[in-house]
C-alpha cells in the first residue's frame, strides 16, 4: 500500500512501513513541511496515498472527507509520547491493517484499540 507520512514522523517510523512492504514517502520527502492541512490532503489524494499523521485536523470528516481518499490514520497519542509508544501504535495499525480494508475510511489508532469511520456513501458501496 502507499502512504504519506507526516512531518511529524521520522526515517525510524518510515523504515517500519517499509519493513512491512508499504511504499511510503514523506512530507519532508517532498519538501511539504508546514503547507496547509488541504494542501496535503489534496496532494495524497491525487498520490492515491493513505496519510498518516498525528494532527487531529485531519479527523474532521467534513473538512477532509474520508470516502474521497485513499485512507486517512490519525495516530492519537498523550502529550509527550516516547519514541517506543509511538512505534508499538504503528505497529498495532500496520497488524490490524492485514485484515481489514483502509481505503476511504479514516482510523483512529489509540492505545489498545482502532476507531474506524466510514461514511454511509462507502458502507452502500
Amino acid at each position: 500500500m502507499k502512504f504519506k507520512l507526516d512531518e511529524n514522523f521520522g526515517a525510524r517510523t518510515q523504515q517500519i512501513f517499509r519493513t512491512h512492504g508499504h511504499d511510503v514517502l514523506t512530507v519532508r520527502d517532498q519538501k511539504l513541511q508546514g503547507c496547509s492541512d488541504q494542501r496535503l490532503y489534496e496532494v495524497c489524494r491525487a498520490e492515491q496515498r493513505c496519510l498518516v499523521t498525528l494532527d487531529l485536523d485531519f479527523s474532521d470528516v467534513l473538512r477532509f472527507p474520508p470516502q474521497q481518499a485513499h485512507g486517512i490514520v490519525v495516530i492519537r497519542v498523550p502529550h509527550n509520547p516516547t519514541l517506543p509508544l509511538l512505534e508499538q501504535l504503528i505497529r498495532q495499525f500496520l497488524k490490524t491493517l492485514e485484515t481489514m480494508p483502509l481505503d476511504k475510511k479514516l482510523w483512529i489508532v489509540e492505545t489498545g484499540r482502532i476507531r474506524v469511520h466510514q461514511s454511509e456513501e462507502t458502507e452502500k458501496e
